[in-house]
């Protein structure tokens, strides 16, 4: 392992769209709106979960010679809300039911119709602020307060934020996010597609620096850009009870902090979207560029085949100085369909871009095992504090190096070994996994880690064993061309998979084509690289090490070369697309 390079991976990368209309700080947002609140009658500001609600409630509070209306004021009341979402979230710890329920289902008629009645027949302005303010009405100035999922974990875990139209703060956070992902966050995510056209200004609150407001022209500005260049989402970082040390020095994170396991750099529904204006950053859910291009973005198959949904994901594991995963598995589609609402289900793969020696992964079960009895030791396992269960008895123990690269479709038992670093490759649905067995430890808040054997048992594809693991799951590499600077591999996944990925080792500049579908590629080996345009369709785009980049759609050929301290030197990319044929 090269521990000694100079770290250059941007943790805050942006979308640089030039000159555009925004704001910064209370005291000029505060005096804009008001400014315009004095010639419009109606004033709408939406927003979504996460947002400090009070505090954004008391700005408008200040402008003067207006009526607010809080929208929560007009939803049903808490217990009516819980009756209505139960049916979703149901009473397990972790897993719920995919919501169907809009933001109209949260508002009491009877309220509501008064609210419209009092809106249309006032004299002066009127502000309708909160969740589903533009479904009440639509203003002659609309405002939405957006948020990105990950921001909104972060208040979750500190309690200060509530879900929609319920009072949960103080509950566990694993309730709070459950309530999130299952429920909240579907129904404020359909009521958002609809009114894109209609918001005037967008205002960012995610950090301490102050509030942000751009205008309507800028937002579609951003989003223009952004569908038709290469570029990165905001990468989010967090520890874990098997978390290792690798990425606090290849990405340059906070030494004080006892580990990092996880980074998020490529999962749209939670990742944010940074937009430099002006030389100032706006943050937004990156979800939005899916929402609003999302032809342009993923490209008209993968459009037509998965809707509105960004279906690749990339995230890195580290457990370089860390420990073993939990020893899991992942639904089968139809399991994944029948009980959580999925269209698909999470299959994935391991890339190894860093190990030390003798580390390994287990993948798939041993020939001739018993399930029953494997059954009967992971309950017994959860039972008895003493006992511990074999892992080395039903699970293949496979020995990795740098660059292997191993296949996971769902119903495959497996688990990241100590002391590797991980670019894991999957399907877009998270939080899916079962966890069968976690080596007897504590989550990082001191509690046993649930598990899921129960569930679990349901979805192990038994036939998977030692044959089959080899055969189908290892290092499926296929050379595709080689011409001596540039050599491209085909290196999976699993045909079971609708992912494919193709990696790319070159002293030279590659070329790229991206088939009618959006590319995630990450640099795995090299300092850094740049992706240019055949035809200046987009400026160079300069990456680093480890880091992930998406190539929209709409580019339909593009070039990577070495660049920089890389110049002359090997690189190697890690490409995923939507495959729609063998």
């Amino acid at each position: 392992m090269n521990r000694k390079r100079k770290s250059n991976y941007d943790k805050r990368p942006a979308v640089a769209i030039g000159k555009g209309f925004i704001l910064e700080g209370w005291k000029s947002i505060s005096s804009f709106v008001s400014g315009k609140v004095e010639h419009a009658k109606l004033l709408t500001v939406d927003c979504y979960t996460g947002v400090y609600y009070d505090l954004l409630k008391s700005k408008l509070q200040e402008i003067n010679n207006a009526r607010l209306i809080d929208t929560l004021e007009i939803f049903k009341s808490e217990n009516e809300i819980n009756a209505l979402t139960e049916q979703f979230l149901t009473e397990d710890i972790l897993f719920g039911f995919y919501s169907n329920l809009s933001i109209s289902d949260y508002f009491d008629e009877e309220k509501l119709r008064f609210a419209r009645e009092s809106i249309e027949q006032a004299s002066g302005t009127v502000i309708v602020f909160g969740y589903g303010a533009q479904y009440v009405t639509t203003g002659d100035i609309n405002i939405y307060a957006d948020m990105p999922r990950w921001e909104i974990q972060q208040r979750m875990r500190r309690k200060e934020v509530n879900g929609l139209g319920v009072n949960n703060k103080e509950e566990t956070f694993s309730l709070q996010y459950k309530r999130g992902l299952f429920n909240d966050w579907k129904a404020l995510d359909k009521h958002k597609k609809t009114i894109y056209d209609t918001v005037d200004f967008w205002l960012d609150t995610v950090r301490n620096d102050g509030p942000k407001l751009i205008d309507k022209e800028t937002f579609f500005k951003g989003m223009d850009k952004a569908a038709s260049s290469p570029f990165r989402l905001v990468p989010f970082f967090d520890p874990a009870p098997w978390g290792g040390q690798w990425m606090k020095e290849v990405c340059d994170l906070d030494r004080s902090v006892s580990n990092f396991g996880w980074c998020f750099d490529c999962v749209p529904e939670e990742n944010s979207l940074l937009l430099k204006i002006n030389d100032i950053e706006f943050e937004m859910p990156s979800v939005n560029l899916v929402y609003t291009r999302s032809r342009e973005l993923l490209g008209d198959p993968v459009e037509a085949r998965f809707g509105k949904e960004f279906p690749i994901r990339f995230d890195l594991l580290d457990t370089i100085g860390g420990g073993n995963l939990s020893l899991q598995v992942h639904p089968t589609t139809e399991y994944a369909r029948e009980n959580f609402g999925l269209a698909y289900t999470q299959d994935e793969s391991y890339y190894i871009m860093d190990t030390k020696e003798d580390t390994y992964v287990y993948l798939g079960l041993r020939n001739d095992i018993n399930p029953d009895e494997m059954v009967t030791d992971l309950n017994k396992a959860q039972q008895d504090p003493f006992f511990v269960f074999d892992v080395d008895k039903y699970v293949n123990k496979v020995p990795v190096k740098k660059h292997d690269h191993f296949l996971i479709p769902g119903g495959t038992v497996h688990c990241s070994g100590k002391d590797t670093l991980v670019l894991e490759i999957s399907s877009t649905p998270n939080l899916f996994t079962f966890k069968l067995w976690d080596w007897q430890r504590l989550g990082l808040d001191g509690k046993p880690r649930p598990i899921n054997v129960d569930r679990g048992k349901k979805v192990i594809v038994w036939g998977r064993d030692t044959g089959f693991t080899y055969r189908e799951l290892v290092n499926k590499v296929k050379i595709l061309n080689d011409t001596g600077t540039v050599r491209e591999e085909k290196t999976g996944l699993h045909k079971n998979e609708f992912i494919e990925t193709r990696r790319h080792i070159f002293t030279e500049k590659a070329t790229h084509y991206t088939n009618d579908s959006v590319n995630v590629l990450n640099l795995v080996e090299g300092d850094s690289v740049i992706v240019e345009s055949l035809n200046g369709d987009f400026e160079p785009f300069v990456v680093h090490y480890a880091e992930t980049f998406v190539v929209p759609a709409r580019i339909k050929t593009y070039t990577v070369r070495p660049y920089g301290n890389s110049k002359g030197k090997e690189c190697i990319t890690i490409k995923a697309s939507v495959r729609f044929n063998a």
